[in-house]
């Protein structure tokens, strides 16, 4: 990668570090949380998937450790909710949309960093899909929430699975650029909020169970 295109990598990771960030201090405010509480689930849901990423890679201390420019976002998230949150009114919307934008980066900066330490597309694709979850699956626990990733009435995992494919084989046939960067974004954002609005789901474990009390729990509003 040129140097240029490592900045906007850069850039690209950053944001997905504030967007996440968002929905955690959003999930932090339903909870009640304080002040430091919105910033400590903030922070694990946006660093989480990168420390978990570079982890396996060993790739040396994870970034968040080595470059403190990395704790900046979930700070500007923490305090935009706080002075914000008292006249949003549709908090789940808007941790959905959050979380699909993060969603979507992160599962093409963590592809592109295993493919760059050498990882096969495959593997690479796999680990871009971890960064992607990792977070959010923190996320959930710790604010004793059923996790997306395993709720059966939310299309989670998938997404992130299409948007890690797809720039695997694109970095694979040299296609893979800013332009095309931004597409991969785009679709999986857009795959994730559609699914989230339609409630489109994927079979259960096993064929011809029902999923119960599943039904009337979607009727929830999705505000």
């Amino acid at each position: 990668m040129t140097f240029s295109f490592d900045i906007a990598l850069a850039w690209l990771d950053l944001a997905g570090i504030f967007f996440f960030a968002v929905s955690g201090s959003l999930l932090a405010a339903r909870k009640q949380f304080d002040l430091l509480g919105s910033l400590l689930l903030a922070s694990l849901v946006s660093l989480g998937g990168g420390v978990i990423r570079d982890i396996i890679l060993s790739a040396g201390p994870p970034a968040v450790f080595s470059n403190p420019v990395y704790l900046v976002p979930p700070l500007l998230a923490t305090g935009l909710v706080y002075f914000l949150f008292s006249s949003v009114q549709r908090y789940t919307s808007l941790l959905t949309l959050f979380d699909a934008a993060g969603l979507g980066m992160f599962c093409i900066t963590g592809t592109l960093k295993a493919l760059a330490f050498g990882m096969n597309p495959v593997s690479a694709a796999l680990l871009g899909v971890t960064t992607a979850v990792g977070g959010g699956l923190l996320r959930d626990i710790t604010a004793n929430e059923v996790p997306r990733l395993f709720d059966a009435r939310d299309l989670y995992a998938l997404p992130a699975f299409l948007g890690a494919a797809l720039t695997a084989v694109l970095w694979e046939l040299g296609a893979f650029i800013p332009v095309t960067a931004c597409v991969v974004a785009a679709t999986v954002f857009t795959f994730r909020v559609v699914a989230w609005r339609l409630s489109w789901r994927i079979p259960l474990a096993v064929r011809g169970w029902h999923r119960l009390g599943l039904d009337a729990g979607n009727s929830r509003a999705r505000d």
